[in-house]
């Protein structure tokens, strides 16, 4: 049984997808620059907002000084738009508080900008105190570079067998193999399971009962 619970936060927790896509749309709006469909952003995400830029950008235009740019209108809209249709998937804010008042030890990590991930994880799970909430951070490398997890496990005073990491990627199954930890797949979030079971997930929920379920057991 883990006495450390450790969670991505977009795709895993909550449903940003809509509002990450609005934000990116708007910024490449902004130098008349084709935009997406929502679902295409499914497969932008997850590996920091740099590298979503990029993959929303014509391969003409993914240079540096369009990168910077489009960064600072996307954070300009994002930061004014990180819930408007954004929630938690379904049990999943019961699945933390009950987890919390039964004395597991929670965290977030995630390679959302750490500002945003830090709002988002106040406003919609008011009720837990997280043992640490953690972004994309300058000078912090990146999931799946093992520093965020091993990071978190320190701050916990735990041992990774004592650790459980849930996430719906290939760069989250790919981060807790390089951190050594232990590893579940969720099947309702961004990416599809044959993409978690390409980077070595085994352990599959797919919804938040059964995530309690194998937390308990």
């Amino acid at each position: 049984m883990p006495k450390l619970i450790i969670f991505d936060l977009d795709g895993t927790l909550l449903d940003t997808i809509e509002d990450l896509a609005n934000s990116v749309n708007y910024a490449l709006q902004q130098y008349n620059l084709p935009t997406h469909e929502v679902d295409a952003y499914r497969f932008f995400v997850g590996n920091g907002v740099d590298k979503l830029l990029e993959r929303a950008l014509p391969a003409d235009k993914q240079n540096a000084d369009m990168l910077s740019m489009l960064k600072m209108e996307f954070l300009k809209h994002y930061y004014s738009h990180t819930d408007d249709s954004t929630k938690p998937y379904p049990g999943l804010a019961n699945l933390l508080s009950t987890l919390y008042a039964k004395g597991y030890q929670l965290a977030i990590a995630s390679n959302k900008v750490h500002p945003a991930t830090v709002e988002l994880a106040a406003r919609f799970f008011p009720d837990v105190k997280f043992t640490a909430v953690f972004g994309q951070r300058e000078g912090y490398p990146a999931k799946p570079n093992a520093g965020i997890l091993e990071e978190i496990i320190s701050l916990a005073n735990v041992a990774k067998s004592e650790v459980l990491y849930v996430g719906d990627s290939g760069v989250d199954a790919l981060t807790a193999s390089n951190a050594q930890v232990p590893f579940v797949g969720v099947l309702w979030g961004f990416r599809p399971r044959v993409e978690l079971e390409a980077f070595g997930a085994e352990l599959f929920v797919a919804n938040a009962h059964e995530l309690l379920e194998l937390i308990r057991n």
